[in-house]
């Protein structure tokens, strides 16, 4: 009986038999499959960092502009401008000549309207003392025109619409009115001799009696 028994509890034991490598590897994975699933869902939902401020542009710097001629002796900018015929005039046309070369501020305003017709009334007397004169303001030509014409002007009215010209003799700058301080044209007269310098600058100009200054520093 006990021989039986022994044998037949051997002949029932189920045998084990080893995984191959392929399930084992199978296995492995489906086991690491959770734990990858959870690190990618932690990390997803993790804060993204924030990103850094973009730097701000920088400002771009203003256009140089040339030093204003403003004592005697230096060389006059040179320029080229509209004029009311509708030609280009620059300094250099007037090479060998003496330049009244003055700033005002607007057409047919009441002082620079007393101004022109100064300088028109003593044009004669000018001419004698070899110098042509010429008017600049920030006005367009078609206003030039019409100023020209209005008051019989003989002598070229130039637009300096953009103010370069003002700027760079130095008839432009800070003024104020009825205590409003802006950006403008600064009466200003300049004489330039043949050369092509400046002899005399009058800031500030005064237009009645300013004619007579002009004669008297020629």
């Amino acid at each position: 009986m006990a021989t039986s028994y022994r044998t037949k509890a051997t002949a029932t034991k189920t045998p084990t038999t080893k995984k191959s490598p392929a399930k084992k590897a199978a296995t492995k994975a489906a086991a690491e499959a959770p734990a990858k699933k959870k690190a990618a869902a932690t990390k997803k939902a993790a804060p993204a960092k924030k990103a850094a401020a973009p730097t701000k542009k920088a400002a771009a710097a203003p256009a140089p502009v040339a030093p204003a001629a403003t004592g005697s002796g230096e060389a006059a900018p040179t320029f080229s401008l509209l004029s009311d015929a509708g030609t280009t005039v620059s300094l250099a046309d007037f090479a060998g000549k003496r330049v009244v070369l003055y700033f005002y501020p607007k057409d047919d305003t009441p002082g620079c309207t007393r101004e022109a017709c100064a300088f028109q009334d003593n044009l004669a007397k000018l001419k004698k003392k070899g110098a042509v004169v010429l008017g600049v303001s920030r006005d367009g030509v078609n206003s030039h025109v019409k100023f020209k014409a209005k008051y019989n002007l003989a002598f070229p009215l130039l637009a300096d619409t953009d103010g370069a010209v003002h700027r760079a003799y130095g008839a432009w700058g800070t003024k104020t009115n009825y205590g409003r301080t802006f950006e403008g044209a600064l009466r200003t007269t300049v004489l330039i001799d043949e050369q092509g310098r400046i002899v005399k600058r009058f800031a500030n100009v005064k237009v009645d009696g300013h004619v007579d200054q002009v004669l008297a520093a020629l």
